[in-house]
This record gives structure tokens, sequence and C-alpha cells, in this order.
């Protein structure tokens, strides 16, 4: 199919694989799709020698560019969200970076240790923010979803939630929404060693929101971000916080699930960041089905306090 125009807009075939006399072509493609402008047209029968295959096929036009900078050009795209495989996830989140994409959110799971050294380095001096790898993403229920997350079991709040873990961030919006209080933002921030947007950082941000009266923090053992963010928290908070830390149970020196969730010494313990938490304030559930009650409390004694 030849090009419809300098931005290579051409039509692309939803099939997998198509059966010819000289084999099976796969139709692969690494594109954005720009919103309101694939337009299904028409379905079509192949046939190739005596072998007749009956694809009905829909055919739609996509624009492809060759890079982000183009794309940025023509379209003043402000979000990107990477799927690329992890040898050329770092390529692709620096790209991005260069051509000023905003926010970056990388749900690519695997990338190497190294290649994120180099890509925080990277992005140090640009205007843009990353979040993950390995992550679900970021959702504002109601207003954009950029993830992978079940967009329907979200509703628009007041409670934002901060998570390593994707599944623990499915529990806790399950939870709030039962609760009746809705989410604000949900950052999933990716379990990996060297993430573009810590916890701290992500704390920072809800905090700063006029939207957010609450917020949940979930963590994992390994490292010292739930630490950093606690004592933020114990100086600067204006909200009632709920923690969590999973891997309560993990042994020492082995690494449970998530790259980054390893035990390298006695402050990385799920124990010892419960207690850290503790100390400064933050509301502490020993498991994650007590999240949305403890929120909901929370919130009820600061309006109680706050109408006294």
């Amino acid at each position: 199919f030849a090009p419809a125009n300098k931005h290579l807009s051409m039509t692309v075939l939803f099939v997998s694989a198509l059966m010819t006399n000289t084999g099976v072509f796969l139709f692969l493609s690494d594109c954005r799709i720009i919103p309101n402008i694939c337009s299904p047209s028409i379905s079509a029968r192949y046939k190739s020698n005596n072998i007749i295959s009956n694809l009905f096929v829909f055919i739609i036009s996509i624009p492809i560019y060759p890079c982000v900078a183009e794309i940025k050009f023509v379209s003043l795209q402000n979000v990107s969200i990477i799927f690329v495989p992890p040898a050329f996830a770092a390529d692709a989140i620096m790209e991005a970076a260069q051509a000023g994409i905003g926010v970056i959110v990388a749900i690519t799971e695997g990338i190497p240790v190294k290649d994120m050294i180099m890509v925080k380095e990277y992005l140090s001096d640009k205007d843009s923010r990353s979040i993950g790898p390995n992550c679900p993403g970021i959702i504002t229920p109601g207003e954009c979803k950029v993830g992978i997350m079940p967009g329907f079991i979200h509703n628009p709040g007041t409670i934002g939630i901060i998570s390593r873990s994707g599944t623990l961030t499915y529990e806790a919006v399950d939870q709030i929404t039962k609760a009746g209080l809705g989410q604000s933002t949900c950052i999933g921030i990716g379990g990996d060693p060297i993430i573009g947007t810590t916890t701290l950082d992500a704390v920072k941000l809800l905090m700063a929101d006029d939207k957010t009266e609450g917020i949940i923090m979930i963590g994992e053992i390994g490292g010292n971000m739930e630490a950093d963010a606690a004592l933020w928290i114990k100086e600067n908070s204006t909200k009632p916080v709920v923690g969590f830390i999973a891997g309560q149970t993990a042994p020492p020196g082995r690494r449970m699930g998530h790259a980054g969730a390893i035990i390298g010494g006695a402050d990385d313990t799920a124990a010892a960041k419960m207690k850290i938490m503790r100390e400064c304030g933050i509301h502490v559930v020993d498991s994650p089905a007590f999240i949305g009650e403890t929120m909901a409390k929370a919130i009820g004694e600061k309006m109680k306090a706050f109408t006294n």
C-alpha cells in the first residue's frame, strides 16, 4: 500500500498474518494512533493462486510518523505512552524527552538497570516527567487515562493513590470506590529499582493538588523511597495519608516479584518502613484489605476536626 502523503498516512490491515503463495507476511507496526482520524471503511477478500483466504478485514487509515519530533510538531501532543520492548525502551523514552513531550509513561517491564541510569541522567535537564517503567500508568478518572489499568473500576473523587504495585493499585481503587470517595489521580510509579517519578515526587504532586483530599501510599520492600516520602510528609503534610507496605513475609536477600522488591538491609524490610511511616503520622495498615475503611475514617476525622 503506497503512502497517501508525506506523513506516511497509509492503510493498515488489522490481521496478524496473510497467507500467500510466497509465504506468510506479518503486519507489524510501531505507530502512534492520533484520536479522531481512524475511519473503518471496507472489508476485503483475498485470493492467492488456488488458496482462497476469506479474510474480511477492516482497512483503517492511520498516519505513521518517522519520529516523535515530527508528530509533536504536527499535532502538538504532550503525552507519550511506551510499550517498546526492553532492549529499545530507553531510546524511546529519551526520544520523547528530546522532542519535548511533557509526560512520558513507560509501561515496559525488564528495561536493563544500566539503561535506566542513562535515561535518568538524560532527563535531569529536560522539561519532561517520566513515569515508570514497569508500571500500569496514570489515570484521572473521568478525564484521562494513560496506561493499562481497568478504567471501569475508577470513579472521579478526592483520593490520590500512589503505588509501586499495579495489582494493589486496583485493590485500593476498588475499596475507595466502594467507600464512596472516588479517586482524584492514581499514579502507578513502577516496581523497578530506578524509576522516573519516585514516591516522594508523587506525594508532593498530590499534596499540592486542590482536588485531592487524601493520599494512599502503597510501597514494597527494597529501597528507601517510602522512608524519604514519610519524612517529608511528617514536616509538610496537610492531608491524611494511608500507607501499606507489601512483602511483610519476604526473606532477606530474595527478590519478590518486582526487580526493586528485594531486601538489601535492615531499613529495607516491610517492618522497618512501616515503623518509620507510623512515626511520621501516616495511617499504616497491616493488610491491604483495610486501606479503604482506614482512609474513610481518616477523612471523617479530618472533616470533624475542621467543623469543630
